[in-house]
């Protein structure tokens, strides 16, 4: 790759922004950051990376931290000596509609590493522009799936999560028809080995205590819960279309061997190497080429035992439930997500026991309208989602409000 190429950074003070920010900053003559956006809950942060990096534009979603996000650059305009030259202002964007903005900025490539399914819009923004897309948003496509195929061209969309990013290397070994099935890794959470009423009384803080990746709040609770993992089941069917008959998940405590695929003459292709969300950013970003040295490989020289064991189905359904609302199609996928991260907020509130997440999920998939399912149920544009996901939030919110009165 000779090329620089330029990029924009969507949720670029989260985990997986700050992690490719690294990744540019260490490789300046493949990659030049343009622009930059986040909700606003740190807009110091948002402020100094914009300084640090030279950026042409600054997106903020909440457009009440647009002064701070002022403030701030004013100050790094004045230590730079704006007057002389040293600072460029970048163009700022507020507001609901300033990440879909900033994700149509020319570019190469937008990376989404925004949470939750506010990250459709902007997905849909970017291919529309004609961006490649370097995915980290799976709700883009759990919730707006058929949207996204119509809209992404072939290779237009790139996956950044280690599970998918594996499966995309793997696929690699062999043609499509030849493909028996996609194997997702799962570390099992802190919860590994619990049993259903073992879960009863799981708190906050053990929710939290991820023992292998360092991800935010709702990540890794949904991580505990195994929601993560099937939301990537989904995500994994609309990226590749593979059947959810012929998606598994096996559990692999240690997240070196981050996903596999199983080829139709007995072959399993796996890709290995430590946990370390920079690879499979730096992959996105070079992709269809390699960033050498994005992360440090498997170290063969030391012994390490690598253990996988099936997934207990019993005491976390959410896999299940997922595949189910999958194979209905239509908006159940986007419901399933929508009536998570109420169940989630209700958690982390105090308002919801840890087991009763995935119940709510159920309960809201099994009251969903019959018109949410099949291709009649498909959504013609983001309202159908918003709708959908505006319908299973309130679903929720009752069923918790019920369960805390009883």
């Amino acid at each position: 790759m000779t090329d620089q190429r330029e990029i924009v950074l969507l949720g670029s003070t989260g985990s997986i922004g700050t992690q490719a920010i690294d990744i540019v900053r260490a490789n300046p003559e493949q990659y030049r950051v343009v622009g930059i956006g986040a909700a606003g809950s740190d807009p110091a942060a948002l402020a100094d990376q914009a300084v640090a990096l030279g950026v042409d534009v600054v997106a903020v979603a909440d457009a009440t931290q647009l002064e701070a996000v002022q403030l701030r650059l004013f100050a790094a305009a004045k230590d730079r000596d704006w007057t002389a030259g040293g600072f460029r202002m970048p163009k700022l964007l507020a507001g609901r509609s300033a990440m879909s903005e900033l994700a149509a900025w020319p570019c190469h490539t937008v990376l989404n590493g925004i949470t939750g399914s506010i990250g459709l819009e902007p997905t849909l923004a970017a291919l529309k522009a004609g961006r490649q897309v370097a995915l980290a948003n799976k709700e883009s496509l759990v919730a707006g799936g058929p949207l996204v195929r119509d809209a992404a061209a072939p290779g237009q969309l790139v996956p950044v999560d280690s599970e998918h990013s594996a499966l995309a290397q793997c696929l690699r070994s062999g043609a499509p028809e030849r493909v028996a099935k996609l194997v997702l890794t799962a570390s099992g959470g802190p919860f590994r080995g619990r049993t259903r009423d073992q879960l009863a009384d799981v708190t906050l803080d053990q929710a939290l205590a991820h023992p292998t990746w360092a991800m935010g709040p709702v990540v890794t609770i949904n991580s505990a819960t195994m929601v993560n993992k099937a939301l990537e089941v989904i995500e994994a069917h609309e990226l590749f279309g593979i059947d959810y008959d012929r998606i598994d998940v096996v559990v692999h405590p240690q997240s070196v061997v981050h996903s596999m695929v199983e080829f139709t003459d007995g072959s399993t292709i796996a890709q290995a190497s430590p946990p370390d969300m920079r690879l499979p950013i730096g992959h996105a970003l070079a992709w269809p080429d390699r960033l050498p040295g994005a992360a440090r490989p498997v170290d063969w020289t030391r012994a390490s035992d690598w253990r996988f064991e099936p997934l207990d189905e019993a005491a976390f359904p959410a896999i299940g439930l997922a595949k189910g609302a999958g194979r209905a199609g239509g908006l159940l996928p986007a419901v399933y997500n929508a009536a998570n991260e109420e169940a989630v907020a209700a958690f982390r509130d105090g308002r919801l026991p840890f087991l009763g997440i995935v119940d709510a999920v159920e309960a809201v998939l099994a009251a969903a309208p019959d018109g949410f399912s099949g291709r009649s149920g498909e959504p013609a544009g983001v309202a159908d989602v918003l709708e959908a996901e505006s319908w299973a939030r309130s679903c929720a919110r009752r069923l918790v409000l019920d369960a805390s009165e009883r």
